[in-house]
């Protein structure tokens, strides 16, 4: 399941994208847009800045703008950087121990094709796509 945070994050880099033809979007107005906590907000964007994905300004005019057009921005690089892990089941997820009953799991190859599902969707889509 998505989480708020990686929820939010998307509203957030979309609505940036609708907004920042005047210059830098102050998180202040995406938050009163969004309905969504400025401190909440604060905690889900050094992530996507450190990651490359807005860049930031302080100050009068400041705010956030995003670094690339927004059909360069797959839904899933967006959701990596918020989600811990986007796998269906934790057997699949990467850096975790392999499952003793891999070798004789009748289910792990229905859990493989879901999440190649998933990823292949989340691939599909842009931030221009939810503009």
């Amino acid at each position: 399941m998505i989480s708020t945070r990686g929820r939010y994050a998307l509203r957030v880099m979309v609505d940036i994208a609708l907004n920042q033809n005047d210059g830098y979007v102050p998180m202040k107005e995406v938050a009163a847009r969004q309905d969504l906590s400025l401190k909440y907000l604060e905690q889900i964007l050094p992530p996507l800045s450190k990651n490359g994905l807005v860049t930031g300004l302080q100050g009068k005019g400041g705010g956030y703008r995003l670094t690339r057009e927004p059909e360069e921005y797959k839904i899933s690089e967006i959701l990596a950087l918020t989600e811990k892990e986007l796998e269906p089941v934790s057997c699949l997820v990467k850096g975790r121990p392999e499952c003793t009953r891999r070798s004789v799991c009748k289910t792990i190859a229905f859990w493989e094709g879901m999440d190649r599902v998933i990823k292949d969707y989340l691939d599909s889509h842009t931030l221009r796509d939810l503009m």
